[in-house]
């Protein structure tokens, strides 16, 4: 798995090439770090990962609301947007689900992401992904010009780094909740609502190193049972807020099933002159 991806690999204390050497990767400085037994590498450097880092529960209700298939259209519009890339990030991978659906026959993958939780998963989501621990806001443990493709699924972004990992040309995909995403969980549930002003603000982050593309809206029609609603909302930021007892009390009074509707904005940017 790292096998297929340690080439693209770089440092992250000196920024140079990385090799296998038995369990552990090391730099020709002799910096190493050490792969754990799930299969991925911990290449963040310095203090602990934020807070914000996916929990074991928040991982496991996305593994189950994911593997059930619920998102495949927008798996399928992310292969689709891959097509021909050999080498995809993800940065924000979480399991690995998106980018293990969206590689091509002959692309490997490279899942970065700051939950060890999630890595563990994603290690063993596809045979030519390689999952390595590290922060977003921090240097990417990348070589320069090496993505064809960055895949940024409900996850922060760094633009300046996600301008230099990828290759003159290559593709940015940034996959954002939409306003009337997870209705009418939002209203009953009293869950996070989704910021008016995101897709300003996302044009703002992007705009000194990326032009957008192209923008379009992804909607998927569900009928969830209350096991797969609580999945839903306990995979996603609104598990920041509330505790498993309160959600599973609030979801007891909803229908069973409940009609919702995941509705996604997917853009896509390439490198400008900034």
């Amino acid at each position: 798995m790292l096998a297929d991806v340690i080439d693209h690999l770089a440092c992250p204390v000196c920024r140079a090439g990385l090799r296998l050497d038995g369990g552990s990767v090391r730099c020709e400085r002799g910096h190493g770090f050490d792969v754990a037994r799930q299969g991925y590498v911990n290449l963040l450097t310095g203090s602990a990962a934020p807070g914000t880092a996916d929990t074991p529960a928040m991982v496991a209700a996305r593994a189950e609301f994911l593997d059930a298939g619920h998102y495949d259209p927008l798996v399928v519009r992310l292969r689709e947007l891959c097509a021909g890339a050999a080498l995809v990030v993800d940065a924000g991978a979480g399991t690995g689900h998106y980018l293990a659906g969206a590689l091509g026959p002959d692309a490997a993958g490279v899942a970065l992401d700051v939950s060890k939780h999630a890595l563990r998963r994603a290690a063993r989501a596809h045979p030519r992904i390689g999952a390595v621990v590290a922060d977003v806001w921090r240097p990417l443990p990348l070589r320069d010009g090496r993505a064809d493709v960055l895949l940024n699924v409900f996850a922060p972004r760094n633009a300046a780094e996600f301008a230099r990992v990828l290759r003159p040309g290559g593709l940015l995909v940034v996959v954002t909740p939409a306003p009337g995403h997870l209705r009418p969980l939002v209203e009953r549930l009293g869950l996070l609502k989704v910021d008016e002003d995101k897709d300003r603000r996302l044009g703002e982050t992007l705009g000194d190193h990326f032009v957008r593309t192209r923008q379009e809206i992804e909607e998927i029609g569900l009928t969830l049972g209350h096991r797969e609603a609580e999945a839903v909302v306990a995979m996603g930021p609104s598990a920041w807020h509330t505790s498993p007892e309160r959600l599973a009390a609030a979801v007891h009074d909803l229908p069973d099933p409940v009609r919702v509707t995941a509705s996604f904005q997917i853009s896509t940017w390439r490198a400008g002159d900034g």
